[in-house]
């Protein structure tokens, strides 16, 4: 193909169990569902493994603080907490630091070179707005991350969007947390949708078209990093200390393909080995592209076809089995591929 046009939809679901590499916490779902389905399984396991709330600020008990200090250790330094949103401890601007000494937390003002806990769910985007005079949605630590004080102020309660890159405003006025921490801030965010469906809404947090889901409850933009971003070592401690303090965990860190089960989407990491799908949700599609620059589907039904660039803009949607590439620039893309003649597919 002279054109390098690159459609990430040329491999589809074909799953088989391997339970036996799924942790004990799991024991209890049933992983040949799929959708809804499994989105259920999994947030019942999250609420009621969820046994401890703790205060947002204590001087006598355990807080959001000391379980912060533990959860968002430094992986190079132990004296330190990472800064989600930060990617620079050279340079001479303070607010864009990776780590900061766990003494300089900010518990009054000003706070310039400080940190802070920001509520990457932003309170004010809840309904109702997540409270932290006592403990519940608005102190799960799951949502918490340690951040410089003056980044925090900055994003405010801005949803997330495209962008790449380092963290900071998108054209669009959204925040964008920068290409290393994209994948976490996904995750976070399907979480707390799953943790507290009514009050933390995905679209609420997440900018963009939600077309993957079938539902359209999740933003593509979360499905995209939670597949572009893995899990990092650093994701697993912080799940592992904070499961420790609270009972739950994030299954989304656990095994980021859960989001692929559940909401469709591009196929994200599966450290688990392949689940296994029912066979009415497999189909194989044949994909060819001719020399006249025609993306053709082998199919007997009439599909709907829409395309995608790595930002989850749609490029085009049509009602065809066939897309003429001549107009499309150079580039990789997500294809998004319905046939109308089963429940429910979507193959990438």
């Amino acid at each position: 193909m002279k054109k390098a046009i690159h459609i990430l939809s040329f491999f589809c679901f074909v799953y088989y169990s391997a339970s036996s590499q799924v942790p004990l916490y799991y024991q209890g779902i049933d992983f040949t569902l799929v959708g809804d389905n499994l989105k259920s399984e999994l947030a019942s396991l999250i609420s009621t493994s969820h046994h401890t709330d703790f205060q947002y600020t204590s001087s006598s008990a355990i807080d959001t603080w000391d379980i912060i200090k533990s959860s968002d250790t430094y992986l190079l330094d132990s004296t330190k907490v990472y800064l989600v949103y930060g990617y620079d401890d050279f340079d001479q601007a303070f607010q864009n630091d990776i780590s900061r000494d766990k003494s300089l937390s900010c518990h009054g003002s000003p706070c310039d070179g400080l940190w802070n806990r920001e509520h990457v769910y932003p309170k004010s985007l809840a309904n109702p707005s997540l409270s932290t005079s006592f403990p519940g949605p608005g102190t799960d630590v799951h949502n918490l991350r340690s951040c410089d004080y003056v980044t925090n102020t900055f994003r405010g309660n801005r949803k997330f969007g495209p962008g790449n890159g380092i963290a900071g405003v998108t054209n669009d006025g959204h925040w964008y947390p920068g290409d290393e921490w994209k994948g976490d801030i996904a995750r976070m965010m399907m979480y707390m949708y799953l943790r507290y469906p009514n009050q933390c809404p995905a679209t609420d947090v997440g900018a963009g078209i939600s077309s993957f889901s079938p539902q359209g409850d999740l933003p593509d933009i979360f499905l995209m990093w939670n597949a572009e971003d893995p899990v990092s070592v650093f994701e697993i401690n912080r799940n592992n200390i904070i499961s420790s303090y609270q009972g739950n965990r994030n299954p989304f860190i656990d095994n980021p393909f859960l989001a692929t089960a559940i909401w469709s989407g591009p196929v994200a990491d599966n450290p688990w080995g392949p689940l296994s799908m029912g066979n009415e949700h497999i189909k194989k599609y044949k994909i060819t592209v001719t020399r006249e620059k025609m993306l053709f589907i082998n199919s007997d039904n009439k599909l709907d076809l829409t395309l995608y660039d790595v930002n989850g803009r749609m490029i085009l949607k049509t009602h065809s089995n066939e897309i003429l590439l001549n107009a499309i620039v150079t580039g990789i893309y997500f294809l998004k591929i319905e046939d109308h003649q089963i429940e429910k597919l979507v193959i990438f």
